[in-house]
């Protein structure tokens, strides 16, 4: 398979169609069936692989930030006889292991956007389900606020993973029966091992769907259920959106370059060093709708996004990401300053929105993530939150002989205190000093002050702090430590760390994800030559070691 990227927008969209009609807006799903990035894979039944998927998280963010007016958002089928068969079988068997939890892990991450622009963006979304929804279709509504089922003997909702693939519901389907939409644990059971799944008065009854609706009336009410979900939303109906253009990056073979990042790629030692830039003035509450996606928070947060996922699914033996930044703190705190005064404003709502989803999405990186606080580095407020979200951060103390850059300083804002919350519901800060209420506060106490080396790692916010006679020594051994580990033990050791404090339904998914799925994805029951995945739709019966571990 080519490297996968993740840049799209609408003119290239093969798969869905955005169509938007005052405060309504309709995401067709009309998979071309040519159009898998497995060549020799057909999308039967509007079935999708990661391009599908690609091309539903760029219309989710283009709504946000290109359509303030939309209030609502249908999704709907633009097949007659199929709403989603859900993640293509043949794409999946075909697929290697890293690809399968990646392509499960960036569907979640998705899905979880579309429910976080309806809880904290007002853009409602409404699944408008005409026929068949199995296994990851029903996934994809059940993220939507309300479900609507077409009453006519044909439509259904299932989730049939178990009985069909010997695999789960891989994009949250269990969690979210439970805990989001409470369906009784025992009719949960037989809804998922039965393949033909719920229709009609069951499926509402047993709260699978909100409503169903008979053919006779279906356009008129769906357009009515969109108009009064819109009504709930508090969006401005008058904001002019900001287009979001194709992203500037250049690929080398070592190498990878945007404007505000680039990354460095050391294949011999399975590294990445991603290099974050900060402005290079003090950002201007007047600039940021004339600087639309250039806004330096927002640039750096598509850019951040963009190499996450690039090096998730391209790179895939680099297991170590070493974060750095370069420029003046200052003006990444003004930056700061504006995203925190200007909170109610709907274009910063979305940049900080987004900022939260990037984190996070580093959060569930599969890889060792290190900092480094250096000279002249600009680890203040928003870039703050990537010392507190590595396994560990590193800071220099003092200056390097013949370097004018200034000392390395850690400087806290007022956003790192509630405004990127991780998948538990705290911030980084108050996961990091969990069982330390006493040191949580003496971090807020702190907040605009520039602190050196030392006093950083007095107060807890770095790992370790190391002066020039021990700091190239002590980071080599130290990384060439964590490249000798097994990669799949420190994926278990980071997922466990990461996952402190409170379980939440996000939590729980993607805790879920990392345990079953990532082991039973590898089980012969499952992916073996006489696994259900590799037989599937050949009219062969898969053999099962009948043994529970």
């Amino acid at each position: 398979m080519d490297a996968i990227d993740f840049r799209t927008d609408p003119s290239r969209y093969r798969h869905w169609r955005l169509e938007c009609e005052g405060p309504v807006a309709f995401l067709t799903l009309d998979v071309d069936p040519a159009g898998s990035l497995f060549p020799g894979v057909e999308l039967k039944l509007n079935s999708y692989d990661l391009g599908v998927d690609i091309e539903l998280a760029d219309a989710v963010q283009r709504l946000r930030f290109e359509h303030p007016e939309v209030r609502a958002v249908a999704i709907r089928s633009g097949k007659d006889n199929v709403f989603c068969a859900g993640a293509n079988i043949a794409a999946l068997a075909r697929a290697s292991h890293q690809h399968k939890v990646n392509f499960c892990k960036f569907t979640n991450e998705t899905r979880l956007a579309i429910e976080d622009a309806s809880e904290h963006s007002d853009q409602r979304y409404l699944a408008a389900i005409g026929g068949p929804a199995a296994g990851g279709g029903y996934e994809l509504a059940a993220a939507c606020d309300w479900l609507m089922l077409v009453d006519d003997h044909r439509s259904a909702v299932s989730l049939p993973e178990l009985p069909l693939l010997a695999v789960l519901p891989g994009t949250g389907g269990l969690t979210r029966l439970t805990d989001k939409r409470k369906v009784r644990r025992d009719r949960a059971d037989l809804f998922c091992a039965t393949e033909e799944g719920a229709r009609g008065r069951r499926a509402v009854e047993w709260r699978l769907v909100d409503e169903c609706v008979p053919p006779s009336s279906w356009d008129a009410k769906v357009r009515e259920r969109a108009l009064a979900l819109a009504a709930t939303s508090d969006r401005p109906a008058e904001a002019q959106g900001i287009a979001l253009p194709p992203l500037e990056r250049k690929i080398g073979d070592d190498a990878i370059a945007y404007p505000h990042l680039r990354v460095a790629l050391d294949r011999g030692r399975r590294l990445a060093t991603v290099t974050v830039t900060g402005p290079t003035q003090a950002p201007d509450a007047a600039e940021i709708y004339r600087q639309g996606a250039t806004f330096w928070p927002l640039a750096v947060a598509r850019e951040l996004d963009d190499a996450i996922l690039h090096l998730r699914f391209n790179e895939a033996e680099l297991g170590i990401i070493v974060l750095r930044s370069e420029g003046d703190p200052a003006a990444v705190l003004v930056a700061d300053a504006l995203l925190d005064e200007r909170a109610d404003d709907w274009l910063v709502r979305e940049i900080r929105l987004y900022w939260k989803r990037v984190l996070k999405r580093l959060d569930m990186t599969a890889r060792s993530l290190f900092t480094l606080i250096e000279p002249g580095s600009c680890f203040a407020g928003t870039l703050a939150e990537l010392c507190f979200a590595a396994d560990r951060t590193l800071m220099f103390a003092g200056t390097r002989a013949g370097d004018n850059r200034p000392a390395a300083i850690l400087t806290l804002s007022a956003l790192n205190f509630g405004a990127y919350p991780m998948g538990n519901g705290l911030s980084r800060l108050e996961t990091r000093f969990l069982g330390e209420p006493e040191s949580l506060q003496r971090a807020r106490q702190i907040i605009g002050v520039s602190l050196p080396a030392e006093d950083a790692a007095e107060l807890g916010l770095v790992t370790a702090a190391y002066d020039e006679v021990d700091w190239d020594e002590e980071i080599r051994l130290m990384l060439e430590e964590r490249a000798s580990f097994s990669p799949d033990a420190l994926t278990g050791l980071e997922a466990n760390l990461r996952g402190a404090g409170p379980e939440t339904m996000e939590t729980r998914i993607f805790g879920r994800l990392s345990a079953w799925q990532n082991w039973i994805f590898q089980r012969a029951n499952a992916a073996g030559p006489e696994g259900a995945l590799k037989l599937y739709g050949t009219g062969r019966r898969p053999k099962f070691d009948p043994e529970r571990v």
